[in-house]
């Protein structure tokens, strides 16, 4: 068989495999997040943290339950790796340096999971488990929570409240990302990834001299790692490590688990605001751009020229020879259009082309289908410009799901467009411009400064993977790109609750022969113009003097 034929096979599996599970997972959290009862678990949380879960918060308040939890969260997790030479279960590791420490916590809480480190060289058993692997769980919860917040704008009218964060965040967590995760660390145990919390041992012998590793709780770590869309490894070389991703079919289970709830979440947002359709349209627009960056992933790392790569069947650099040139692809661009930023390959080796697409599937804002409720909020905040772009056309105002798009609509949508590119561009110019940061650059010319544009790219759209060739352990690239994931993170769901508080306060406004049928494929087809548009417009300088200037050269 050959590769190529092998990863048109895979994505069929895939993508039946989605469709299978999109309809019953879309509906239950649908249930999750509409229900009014609480399972005991839940009221003993909620006990504990003193909340109200039937309190309906209008945005201000449940932004500040938002940043609150956050704040709170980087601390916490600072404060554990500072003190982690003094704790149990580490390993013998000393603590971690404060730039570096703040960089990780700011990292995971922050759902984007950037490692400037080793960890298997760097983190014990409690971080692992208790810090880094807790974070996985509440970031991607939160995420959820902030989407179902702009989906209740939408489906709600005479009314500024949108639910009660606590609630949405403990639903998430307890009902969705711990079962499902779950059923996942068992697979993965099952396909040959470790699970123990084993110390420093002896690997084998290579080359006269012995290799050591340490165990873990990878499977269970994994597993959330994916379905959270989180990507921090339990080991550097993240998914392409056989301990976190033995084989090909833990492969494809872990790109499975990675696009399951982004994709499902279009199910849930329809069935929210009474139109199945509606949710339809969003998912078709995610679906084109997924499909359409694999096919040319695939297209530009098989058919790259040179006899070396004619031999190898595509480009095999930086890639493993379990997954090949097709299992790559597809978790490369699985992984960058949504906010995971696990890897099993090095986007640095990938061709000039490819890594081009690693960055632009990021630069699209994470959205197709996104991360964790971030792809699914972001998605809807391009809906709204794509409408008023067609309000502009025929001279209305424009209308989204019986909502009209006013002056203060459009403002928030367009601070929420232009926070991230701001954020990669300003920081990108300030490293190349400073004499100090380019150091860290392994290669010059065009590929050198990719890998700073991806970097800052991966921070601020809270991605997390690296394009492997820039040393970010730094205090300058530390503390910028935890400032970039930060802001990346928590300056747009300023906008995205305050729109959805916007939204709830309106009285629908009934469908008329000029409203835009926002349900159709010809909206779906402007939807995915207004997101290339803006992309390339924003991206394309920055674009050309890296990855197609190196592409255009070999």
């Amino acid at each position: 068989m050959s590769p190529l034929l092998a990863g048109v096979l895979q994505m069929l599996a895939l993508i039946a495999a989605l469709a299978l599970a999109y309809r019953p997972l879309g509906d239950y959290m649908a249930g999750v997040y509409s229900s009014t009862k609480h399972l005991r678990v839940e009221k003993w949380i909620y006990k504990a943290i003193g909340a109200n879960p039937s309190a309906e918060m209008r945005w201000p308040a449940y932004l500040r339950g938002v940043l609150a939890f956050s704040a709170v969260s980087v601390l916490f997790l600072y404060l554990l790796q500072r003190l982690q030479g003094s704790l149990p279960g580490s390993l013998g590791f000393s603590s971690i340096d404060p730039d570096q420490a703040f960089n990780t916590a700011a990292s995971f809480v922050s759902n984007t999971n950037w490692q400037s480190y080793y960890g298997e060289q760097a983190m014990g058993h409690v971080v692992q488990t208790g810090g880094l692997a807790v974070q996985n769980f509440v970031s991607a919860a939160v995420g959820i929570a902030v989407a179902v917040a702009l989906v209740r704008g939408f489906a709600r009218s005479r009314t500024g409240e949108l639910g009660n964060f606590w609630a949405d965040l403990v639903r998430g967590t307890v009902r969705i990302l711990i079962p499902i995760s779950v059923i996942g660390a068992i697979v993965l145990v099952a396909c040959g990834a470790i699970q123990n919390f084993a110390g420093i041992h002896e690997v084998g012998q290579f080359m006269g001299g012995s290799q050591q590793w340490n165990g873990g709780a990878v499977a269970s770590q994994e597993a959330i790692k994916e379905v959270g869309t989180n990507g921090g490894g339990y080991f550097n070389a993240n998914s392409a490590h056989p301990f976190e991703n033995p084989n090909g079919i833990s492969n494809l289970f872990e790109i499975f688990l990675i696009l399951v709830i982004p994709f499902a979440l279009t199910r849930t947002f329809g069935r929210m605001v009474g139109s199945l359709k509606q949710g339809y349209a969003i998912l078709a627009t995610m679906a084109t751009i997924w499909l359409g960056f694999t096919a040319l992933m695939m297209w530009t790392e098989f058919h790259h020229g040179g006899p070396a790569f004619d031999i190898a069947g595509g480009a095999m650099e930086g890639k493993e020879t379990r997954f090949g040139v097709e299992g790559s692809s597809i978790f490369a661009v699985a992984t960058t259009l949504t906010s995971t930023g696990a890897v099993n390959s090095f986007h640095s080796s990938f061709t000039g082309f490819g890594g081009g697409i690693t960055m632009l599937g990021m630069q699209l804002g994470e959205i197709a289908p996104g991360g964790t409720g971030s792809g699914l909020y972001g998605m809807l905040i391009l809906a709204i410009i794509a409408v008023f772009i067609a309000g502009l056309m025929v001279g209305r105002t424009p209308e989204y799901l019986g909502k009209k798009i006013g002056t203060r609509e459009i403002k928030l949508a367009a601070c929420y467009i232009l926070i991230t590119p701001a954020l990669v561009l300003c920081f990108t110019a300030a490293a190349m411009a400073l004499p100090t940061p380019v150091n860290s650059m392994t290669n010059s010319g065009a590929h050198g400064f990719s890998e700073i544009l991806y970097a800052y790219t991966s921070g601020a759209n809270n991605n997390g993977s690296a394009f492997a060739g820039l040393n970010a352990d730094t205090q300058w690239f530390n503390t910028t790109i935890g400032l970039a994931m930060l802001l990346g993170r928590f300056l747009p769901m300023v906008f995205v609750l305050a729109l959805a508080g916007s939204l709830a306060e309106q009285k629908p406004v009934p469908a008329t022969a000029g409203t835009l049928r926002t349900e159709k494929p010809l909206f779906t087809g402007l939807l995915v113009g207004t997101i290339l548009i803006i992309t390339g417009l924003t991206y394309f300088p920055a674009l050309a003097l890296g990855p197609l200037a190196e592409g255009l050269a070999s």
